[in-house]
């Protein structure tokens, strides 16, 4: 979910099941056993559209790509699935060349009429970093997030573009067709070497569902260093789960359920 300053209007997204469905929590790398993962509703694409097109009807703005499948991928081919829904991509600095990722979201954005958003992923825990072949640290990772979005969104104006980084070095590069418009920027990270790559970059500044103190506290902070950048500061959004039930007891219920479940080897599972 994101917004505006204050007095603008929410704009609402929901998430893609692209790690398969169920009644219990399905997060693979994050929370649920494989074996809870393939026991739930698998992630084919009829199923995939129909959740996207529910949600298009419904009038959410977006969706977000969760784990699991390509989110390239999975993406594009619903893409022809609706007319009007967005899609929140992972971008992932480091894994492909700024070059090519540029040329990728162009096309992206030309064939679907302009319905790509971009989720700026710097990385998660370090042994999937690793996976990948990537053995940065946090700073390192966050500071060759900073180069890969420097050189993609010069390449997005039609600059051409020479650079020799730390980390990333092109020779001039150019796109033949930027894309129109320009996909906007997701950003989340809370540390101190993300706060300035959001501030520079970031259209929207993203951030989970902590306490509202803490959550006003980060908030500020990004304003602060966006000032310093001279930019606008950016849209703010927060990614909430929501359990709703007639009842508040029984809402609390559903969700003590979940987590006793999410810790568990096996789990009841059963597509809803």
């Amino acid at each position: 979910m994101s917004s505006q300053e204050t007095g603008a209007a929410l704009r609402f997204h929901w998430f893609l099941p692209t790690n398969g469905d169920g009644r219990d929590i399905v997060g693979g790398n994050h929370s649920a056993s494989a074996a809870a993962v393939a026991a739930g509703r698998p992630p084919t694409i009829g199923y995939l559209g129909q959740v996207a097109r529910g949600a298009e009807q419904l009038g959410f703005r977006g969706r977000a790509h969760a784990d699991g499948l390509d989110a390239w991928l999975t993406t594009a081919m619903l893409a022809e699935s609706t007319k009007r829904l967005k899609f929140l991509v992972a971008f992932r600095p480091g894994f492909i060349s700024p070059t090519l990722a540029a040329h990728q979201a162009a096309t992206f954005q030309r064939l679907s009429g302009g319905r790509l958003l971009l989720n700026v992923v710097t990385g998660g825990e370090s042994a999937e970093q690793r996976a990948y072949g990537d053995f940065l640290d946090k700073e390192e990772r966050y500071e060759r997030t900073g180069e890969f979005l420097d050189i993609v969104t010069r390449l997005w104006r039609g600059e051409t573009v020479t650079v020799t980084g730390n980390h990333l070095r092109v020779e001039g590069a150019r796109l033949v067709r930027p894309p129109e418009p320009v996909p906007g920027v997701y950003f989340g990270g809370s540390s101190h070497a993300a706060g300035p790559v959001a501030a520079r970059y970031a259209d929207v500044y993203l951030t989970w569902g902590e306490p509202p103190h803490a959550v006003d506290t980060k908030l500020r902070w990004i304003e602060a260093l966006a000032a310093k950048e001279g930019r606008t500061p950016p849209r703010f959004g927060i990614r909430l789960h929501v359990i709703t039930r007639d009842t508040a007891r029984e809402a609390w219920r559903a969700a003590e359920r979940l987590i006793e479940c999410a810790t568990c080897t096996t789990a009841v599972t059963g597509a809803p």
